[in-house]
């Protein structure tokens, strides 16, 4: 079973993601800030990472900008999630070392097939 590290500050996003997870029998841990997340993906090493990009303390960007420099969690795939839809919102989230891309408020089936992507 993968391991997914969910990032994301909003308590109703945070539900609705990991309502998603468990249905689909995911294992997932949280973090709800930038630094949250560079800590647990270097502590429980996650198989993949959704990673909201308005973060409080440390934003997305530079989150993933950090885990994707460490050689410990730069392999770990990153999906973008974000309300910021332009194409050059996409590009600097791929910069910042995002595998993938995903707007919200999100498709299920079209986030969880980048998911199953990714993982495979």
């Amino acid at each position: 079973m993968a391991k997914i590290l969910l990032v994301e500050d909003n308590e109703m996003n945070r539900d609705l993601l990991s309502r998603h997870l468990e249905r689909r029998d995911f294992d997932f841990i949280i973090a709800c800030d930038g630094n949250q997340a560079v800590e647990l993906a270097h502590s429980e090493k996650p198989d993949l990472i959704l990673m909201d990009m308005n973060l409080p303390i440390k934003d997305g960007w530079i989150a993933a900008q950090e885990i994707k420099a460490s050689t410990v969690t730069q392999n770990i795939p990153i999906i973008a999630l974000t309300a910021y839809a332009s194409e050059d919102d996409r590009d600097n989230a791929l910069s910042a070392g995002c595998d993938e891309y995903q707007v919200k408020p999100f498709r299920a089936k079209a986030l969880f097939e980048k998911i199953e992507k990714l993982l495979a």
